[in-house]
């Protein structure tokens, strides 16, 4: 701190207020010199700047509370932090807000204003999403450490039907976690392509037997590849059922409703054929087995079970509703526009095939969409007029949503592989961590965001919890070790 024409250490003062607001605070951040003036900072009177402003009259104990370093001879304050946050955070002093600049790790930036003390609502809307995104992924982090763990520790408090339910989980569940895991998921996945095209190859004529009544009905080769097939998918889900931690969840998931829908039509078709004739007449029944047998393609999405790229389309797609949406309307008010001018424009010819505009509907939908059947087409010159335009902006219209589609997409796909990846590294830190025998100094920021996040305590009995944005583990006897600042750069 220094004192306008004063050299001498300063002391507590009666006027402590008054010369508190001429006072300069010399402060130097990670070898970056700043300058600031008492007024500015008391505006803030609970950040750590504006406590530098009177700590001098509690000597060096105060002192060295505050900051990392202290030159009595050029009275500056020295703090190892980050520099490139520091300018970003003395914005409140001047404009009462403060953006995160680009490149900064929002958790590392988040530090800082706790270090600094100053609180999180001056931080703008638009970093505050960029925060939220990262405490997002650290949590979902968390969340992934935290079941590779579960399958990793055994808990001997656990009743033995707990543990086997457990092995049975993992087993049906985790491919990762065996080799045995591993066959039984790929012996899964041949099940479900074998249903499917057992579904298929059953509609060919030249593979189907006529019963006695004359109908033509599957083979019998073919129903009992399928009966297998069924049997297989009733025991998978009734075993995954019972060992699923959490059974109203399970029944409630999505993917476990397809599971369902491609196991009941069977039973159900199996019931109505011997026991529906006698509640109704024969080609009911016949009907409702038809109908029944058709929801078997549902059994097509169990495959997204075993297809990481299937489940992030769908998530995609659930991301892109808004762009969806935007589609559906610029189709829907370009098919109503040039219905209505095609069939108009068409009265005029006697062999017109526009007979209406809801007829006309269709014409638009494949001409809009470039499919163009040809089963309706104009005869006139402005229709066909019309009908040119008419693609020319389905093309158009169609493009304009696809883009941010792809983004999602692209954009979800990356940061699964990403949170892989960062999992996985976690996992070979706190390794290496429990390996060295070295002590964690402080709580990592999945513990904090696991406990804010109700996700319970994230610890394990062998091995020390660790992350690469707030810990790494000691490098070697002499204490080298790169900070928080540079393990995110």
């Amino acid at each position: 701190i220094k004192m306008a024409g004063d050299s001498r250490f300063p002391d507590a003062d009666t006027d402590g207020s008054e010369k508190s607001e001429e006072m300069e605070i010399v402060v130097n951040v990670g070898g970056v010199r700043q300058v600031f003036y008492g007024d500015n900072l008391n505006q803030y009177p609970e950040t750590r700047l504006a406590e530098l402003v009177n700590c001098l009259s509690g000597g060096y104990d105060t002192i060295f509370s505050l900051c990392d370093d202290y030159d009595p001879g050029k009275r500056e304050f020295y703090f190892d932090r980050d520099p490139d946050a520091f300018k970003c955070i003395i914005d409140v002093y001047y404009f009462g807000e403060i953006h995160m600049k680009k490149g900064i790790c929002p958790i590392c930036f988040k530090n800082e204003m706790e270090f600094w003390k100053v609180d999180l609502n001056f931080l703008d809307d638009c970093c505050k999403t960029h925060l939220s995104e990262k405490k997002e992924e650290l949590e979902e982090i968390a969340r992934r450490v935290q079941l590779i763990l579960d399958d990793l520790g055994v808990d001997a408090s656990e009743s033995r039907w707990k543990r086997c339910q457990k092995c049975i989980w993992k087993f049906l569940e985790k491919p990762e976690s065996s080799y045995p895991a591993r066959v039984i998921a790929v012996l899964s996945f041949l099940f479900i392509l074998t249903s499917s095209v057992v579904m298929c190859v059953g509609t060919i004529p030249d593979l189907q037997v006529v019963d006695a009544e004359g109908n033509r009905m599957e083979h019998p080769t073919l129903d009992s590849i399928e009966t297998a097939c069924i049997g297989w998918f009733t025991m998978e889900y009734v075993l995954r059922l019972i060992s699923s931690p959490n059974k109203l969840h399970f029944a409630l998931s999505f993917m476990n409703i397809v599971d369902v829908l491609a196991i009941l039509p069977f039973y159900v078709s199996l019931t109505l054929t011997h026991l529906g004739a006698k509640l109704m007449e024969l080609s009911n029944v016949q009907q409702a087995v038809q109908a029944l047998r058709i929801m078997r393609i549902a059994r097509i999405f169990k495959l997204a079970r075993h297809s990481s790229g299937l489940q992030t389309l769908t998530y995609a797609l659930k991301r892109s509703f808004k762009e969806l949406g935007l589609l559906l309307m610029y189709l829907a008010v370009g098919i109503f526009v040039f219905s209505a001018l095609g069939y108009t424009m068409e009265q005029s010819h006697p062999e017109t095939l526009f007979k209406s505009i809801p007829q006309s509907f269709w014409w638009a939908i494949i001409t809009m969409t470039t499919v163009g059947y040809g089963d309706i087409y104009p005869k006139t010159t402005l229709g066909k007029l019309n009908a040119a335009i008419s693609f020319l902006c389905g093309v158009i219209a169609i493009a304009l949503p696809i883009h941010p589609i792809i983004n999602n997409f692209v954009r979800y796909y990356n940061k699964q592989r990403v949170l892989e990846t960062a999992a996985k590294h976690e996992l070979e830190l706190m390794e290496l961590n429990s390996a060295e025998g070295k002590a964690v100094g402080s709580r990592s920021e999945l513990e904090d965001l696991s406990r804010e996040g109700k996700e319970g305590p994230f610890y394990s009995s062998r091995i020390k919890v660790s992350h690469s944005d707030t810990f790494i583990h000691l490098l070697s006897e002499e204490k080298h070790y790169r900070t928080r600042l540079q393990s995110c750069k």
